[in-house]
């Protein structure tokens, strides 16, 4: 069985895209006084979440090697797959998944594509920028939310070494109604995300770690356009 991208289920209702889109969430952080108080803690961790918007309001392209881990409780094991994301504005981005199943999943900016592994079909769905900009967050890069209207800091945690600061964020009201919470972890020496972990309302979890994290890349002017492969259809969904 081939392994489905992050948040994905085999449900053909839009959700697996949308929660694929809550995951892409990332950000830079600086860590916080080791000894401020808690009232301190949260004031800061709220103006780290502003830096994070100000960090990656002008980044155009980003890219990215990653790994996930899905934990499926029900059958006791976990979902691993790696690969290459890129991003880039306006609304597009693309995951070019590795191992252990080649798969892609692909927006163009008007349609989200993705492929599952070995399958003769690639599904396709308009993409409403306005749903998932405003019900779920996205990247930063990728869509247009306002990361600090629909997540507030509960806890700032810096890491024990030093490199590393973790900042749970809980949604406020609405903004975010399928997700319980988002812990973020970044390195203290470059400000750049290396761990997005999402939980959801319904017990789910999703885990994504970064590595060689560039901003602005120059990309090629075809790494974001569909191609369809010889021999597969497409079927919206």
């Amino acid at each position: 069985m081939g392994t489905r991208p992050i948040g994905t289920s085999r449900r053909r209702d839009g959700a697996p895209f949308r929660a694929l889109a809550a995951l892409l969430l990332a950000a830079a952080l600086l860590l916080p006084p080791a000894r401020a108080g808690a009232a301190e803690k949260e004031k800061g961790g709220e103006a780290l979440l502003r830096k994070v918007s100000e960090r990656y309001a002008g980044v155009g392209t980003l890219s990215a090697h990653f790994r996930q881990e899905i934990p499926l409780q029900n059958l006791g094991i976990v979902r691993k797959a790696s690969g290459t994301l890129y991003f880039a504005r306006p609304l597009k981005m693309r995951w070019d998944y590795k191992e252990p199943d080649a798969q892609l999943f692909l927006a163009d900016g008007n349609h989200f594509y993705f492929r599952p592994a070995d399958s003769p079909q690639v599904i396709r769905q308009k993409m409403d920028e306005k749903a998932l900009g405003g019900k779920i967050p996205l990247l930063l890069l990728f869509g247009k939310g306002e990361l600090t209207g629909m997540f507030r800091v509960e806890e700032s945690i810096p890491g024990k070494t030093g490199e590393e600061t973790m900042l749970r964020l809980v949604p406020r009201g609405e903004g975010a109604p399928e997700i319980r919470r988002i812990d973020l972890v970044v390195s203290t020496s470059d400000a750049l995300i290396r761990e997005v972990h999402i939980y959801d309302r319904l017990g789910g979890e999703n885990h994504l770690y970064l590595s060689d994290v560039k901003l602005d890349p120059k990309l090629p002017s075809g790494l974001f356009r569909f191609r369809k492969p010889q021999g597969v259809s497409v079927v919206d969904d």
